[in-house]
């Protein structure tokens, strides 16, 4: 519970609370910490409150970030246990795609919707989408938005060739 009228400003008691998490294993290393609008939604502050949160956790040696992907706990160098939060949005998207829940020529939900959705920056969102224009799932109209693209345009799927089995790729 965050004690709003206390001493202690509200960024440095959240940042203890993830700290404990860490120190706890409920937070391992590489994982990633709740982006800044998770951390708005749960404890109802500022985009700037949440970002003072993760600078905070820096300072403090626990965590870094890198820029479009979030925040992760651990040093720089330290392996992480997921995909990039752009990634995972541009994965969960394509298998819409390909599963017809957006058709080709149809456009996809806007950044806003997406945002929202997945508790993201916009920025995040449009890294999403940009891996999906490079892989082909998507093409974007400038000032209507972005659409499926058809699935001839797909990326194709890789094939193993028996040297590659051999090689263990």
């Amino acid at each position: 519970m965050l004690d709003r009228e206390g001493p202690v400003p509200v960024y440095k008691q959240i940042a203890e609370e993830l700290r404990r998490k860490i120190a706890e294993g409920e937070l391992s290393p590489g994982d990633a910490i709740p982006s800044e609008a998770e951390l708005e939604a749960e404890y109802n502050v500022a985009r700037m409150t949440a970002r003072r949160v993760a600078r905070e956790l820096r300072d403090q040696g626990l965590a870094y970030t890198i820029q479009g992907e979030g925040t992760f706990v651990g040093t720089p160098d330290t392996p992480r246990s997921e995909l990039p939060v752009y990634q995972q949005i541009a994965k969960v998207l394509a298998e819409k795609i390909r599963s017809g829940e957006f058709p080709a020529n149809r456009a996809l939900p806007s950044e806003k919707v997406l945002m929202a959705e997945h508790g993201v920056a916009k920025a995040t969102v449009r890294q999403a989408i940009a891996t999906l224009r490079k892989q082909g799932y998507v093409f974007t109209v400038p000032y209507r938005g972005t659409y499926a693209t058809a699935r001839e345009k797909w990326p194709k799927p890789k094939r193993s060739t028996p040297a590659s089995r051999q090689n263990g790729l």
